[in-house]
């Protein structure tokens, strides 16, 4: 019996694959070992996955953020096995889940737009070339995280448009008394920031906001998907909330670009359960 996980720093899918073939689904809370210790991911994967998954996991293919070296993949491994025991786990990151997911065994570039945002090239085996996305304080261009914290800043600011400015009030009215300890002193402050895309989401109609949102998909693409080789000839593959809720404007920043956007899901993680099935 087969578990594979599509982790991204607020959510984790799990598919759970049985000898027969046969795939089932569970959720859990986001999983990153460069936030959480192995304790901390173990006592997630003990309360909220273990109920949900039959005995007999023999093998385990999880894909995160964050598990892009050897010492954060120890940690998901030993998670997992102080969970399941003495299982096999192969523990790669979330880019490699998008590729493999999406682009299948044909080459591609593919991207995350979600809390986070990240890319790589992909040769339909493996990632050839890769711009690092630098987290949440130096890079995610074009990431809820990124998107909130241009939005917060400008709230904070008073310079968002008189109306926003009230709406941003009217949604979110303790803000300014809470936002540093969110920010500085709570964990998963990309989380936190991620959260306010979905005030950008539900404006998206007035043009400030659309052009906000554009601005931050433009810059993601120039930084992080025009430098690979071959960019405008190469089909680009996009998973993530971000990506996905966002998807026209996406598309339109690519096309301005002279950039191909294939396919844009919320996650991979169908596209994995097949490729390991």
């Amino acid at each position: 019996m087969k578990l594979i996980a599509d982790s991204g720093s607020t959510k984790t899918d799990w598919r759970i694959i049985d000898d027969l073939g046969n795939i089932t689904q569970a959720r859990t809370g986001g999983i990153n070992p460069y936030y959480q210790s192995e304790d901390e991911i173990f006592q997630e994967l003990d309360q909220a996955l273990k109920p949900q998954v039959p005995e007999g996991i023999k093998e385990v293919f999880f894909y995160g953020a964050g598990c892009n070296n050897e010492s954060t993949s120890r940690i998901i491994e030993g998670a997992l096995k102080s969970v399941f025991g003495e299982i096999t786990v192969s523990a790669n990151s979330d880019l490699l889940a998008v590729a493999r997911g999406l682009c299948g065994k044909n080459p591609g570039i593919a991207c995350i737009l979600g809390t986070g945002s990240n890319s790589c090239y992909y040769d339909g085996e493996q990632i050839v070339h890769h711009i690092p996305p630098w987290g949440t304080w130096l890079g995610d261009e074009g990431s809820g995280s990124n998107l909130g914290r241009q939005l917060i800043i400008l709230y904070l600011n008073y310079e968002l448009p008189e109306h926003l400015q009230a709406a941003f009030d009217r949604r979110y009215p303790d803000l300014r008394d809470t936002v540093l300890e969110n920010v500085y002193q709570k964990p998963y402050p990309n989380r936190y920031l991620a959260q306010f895309s979905r005030f950008l989401f539900h404006h998206i109609k007035d043009p400030f906001v659309y052009t906000l949102v554009f601005d931050g998909f433009s810059e993601f693409l120039k930084r992080k998907v025009l430098k690979y080789p071959n960019a405008q000839q190469t089909q680009m593959q996009v998973s993530g909330s971000v990506g996905f809720y966002f998807n026209s404007i996406l598309r339109k920043a690519a096309t301005a670009l002279g950039l191909q956007v294939k396919n844009i899901t919320e996650n991979p993680i169908a596209g994995l359960a097949l490729y390991h099935q």
